[in-house]
């Protein structure tokens, strides 16, 4: 089981990867579409949104004891995607943020796979994307009243981890301009 949480090597060893990362609603979504059609690269969805749709659409809550098969969809997904990925991968979550959101729902709990992997698993940015967007109600989403809360909660697990990251703030234009410009250096210093 553990192999399904290790990220596989990249075809191209320069390969960068990003991730979109911070609480809902906050525009990661968004920002990973616009980046990868920016950048003609490949992107990974939040697993975790269609999972909980599902399981919505079925009239059940999202458990505790969804959090590995969420872990496993989303690293499925990230390894598939980087088999294409060439220059750039961005992925629209990872699993240190399913880390923060299982303690969060789940009163601390986190499977310890999760963990040893959102520990281990490597990626050349982060960014944190802050909470000054409004926030919108789309059936899964559920938190409007604890935003700042999970952004501190993020930016520890980050600071814990020794993630590099940078916090991505204002509209849409100036959140895509910051990722361009950072995303811009690591292409150069990769080549």
């Amino acid at each position: 089981m553990e192999e399904k949480f290790k990220q596989i090597t990249a075809t191209n060893p320069n390969c960068i990867k990003v991730v979109l990362y911070g609480p809902e609603s906050t525009g990661k979504s968004s920002l990973a579409k616009e980046l990868a059609s920016y950048y003609n690269a490949v992107f990974t969805k939040e697993f975790s949104r269609d999972y909980a749709k599902m399981k919505a659409i079925n009239n059940l809550m999202l458990t505790k004891n969804d959090v590995l098969p969420i872990a496993i969809g989303q690293m499925l997904s990230e390894n598939e995607q980087l088999k294409k990925a060439n220059k750039l991968l961005i992925c629209d979550t990872d699993l240190l943020e399913t880390k923060v959101y299982s303690e969060f729902y789940y009163n601390g709990f986190c499977p310890d796979l999760v963990k040893k992997y959102a520990i281990e698993n490597t990626y050349d940015l982060y960014f944190l994307t802050y909470i000054d967007t409004p926030w919108e109600a789309d059936g899964i989403r559920d938190q409007p009243n604890t935003r700042l809360q999970m952004f501190k909660a993020f930016e520890q697990a980050l600071i814990d981890s020794e993630k590099k990251y940078i916090i991505v703030r204002g509209s849409f234009e100036e959140r895509l301009n910051i990722c361009k410009t950072q995303i811009n250096e690591l292409l150069k210093l990769a080549n």
